[in-house]
């Protein structure tokens, strides 16, 4: 991953993610609070749900800020790689929590399929704020994926993913109610049933990409071989092998060994080796590397 792809300092990452998640905030904050309000006085059941599941999302925020926080930490004594995967550990739980709301849907929708008669009325004004709330939410989640993608954040993805999940519900509402409106209140749990199996999909998504993230999971194919590719590059590497990463939340450790000339001074070899680190760090999202110098004939280079 080339620097000119990446322009964000690490600072700069945290800004992003603690701009985006306040936003995220205060949308929630008062949507929350209209629908919950408004569903009260339509006496729309559906209204009210909708406004407690944006509360979840409250807690996702709040996650989110605690784990960009955490994660900006220096290394210590106990945590000598840093806190990256604070943020891992984050998408886990973000991941843990689309699956229970995914569920709980689920679960909700097919009683209501069972037992028809327990949808309630709502008023036409629940039908007005379940619409303005989808288009709120649909709204923040573009903006949010918008900031996770340029600052390439897995943890910002998530949350961002999260608040879609939000907007599903209330577009699952919006349907619910217009349905009830003419006259056919199946609507609301058969569309609940689609979308829970959606948000339970997303959860198990980023649930396992975290967990396998968090058991030292390398790179794609694609960004090793551009790694190995700037390896190559730096002036006095004859070659490249063994060359192993990991995952530290969105960083990446690196380690490789690189071949250089036999003939070549301790020094000079170290000197190969602090540079070939310094141009990996420099163009990739790589946190560390750990080069080990191998020395090789230059016949034998040459003639490989």
């Amino acid at each position: 991953m080339d620097v000119k792809n990446t322009p964000y300092t690490a600072a700069e990452r945290s800004k992003v993610a603690k701009s985006s998640t306040m936003v995220s905030v205060v949308v929630n904050i008062v949507l929350s609070t209209l629908q919950i309000a408004v569903g009260f006085f339509a006496k729309s059941q559906a209204l009210i749900a909708d406004g407690i599941h944006s509360l979840s999302d409250l807690l996702s925020d709040f996650v989110v800020l605690i784990a960009n926080h955490h994660s900006q930490k220096e290394a210590d004594e106990d945590h000598p790689y840093g806190h990256q995967r604070f943020e891992t550990a984050a998408s886990l739980f973000l991941g843990g929590i689309l699956l229970s709301v995914g569920i709980g849907m689920l679960w909700a929708s097919v009683d209501k399929i069972m037992n028809p008669e327990t949808i309630p009325d709502v008023a036409p004004i629940a039908l007005g704020i379940a619409i303005l709330t989808l288009f709120a939410k649909e709204g923040l989640f573009r903006y949010m994926l918008s900031a996770a993608k340029r600052v390439k954040s897995s943890m910002l993805v998530a949350n961002a993913w999260h608040a879609r999940s939000d907007a599903a519900s209330s577009l699952v509402v919006a349907i619910g109610i217009l349905g009830h409106l003419l006259g056919y209140k199946i609507l609301d749990p058969i569309a609940a049933l689609i979308v829970g199996l959606m948000i339970a999909r997303m959860g198990w998504r980023f649930g396992s990409e975290a967990f396998n993230d968090l058991m030292d999971r390398g790179v794609d194919e694609q960004e090793l071989q551009e790694i190995i590719r700037t390896l190559n590059s730096t002036p006095g590497v004859l070659g490249v092998h063994d060359v192993r990463t990991r995952k530290m939340g969105d960083m990446v450790m690196v380690d490789a060994h690189i071949e250089v000339d036999r003939t070549l001074t301790v020094e000079q070899g170290h000197d190969i080796a602090v540079a070939a680190r310094e141009a990996v760090m420099h163009r990739h999202r790589v946190l560390d590397l750990m080069a080990h110098v191998d020395p090789v004939d230059l016949p034998n280079v040459a003639s490989s």
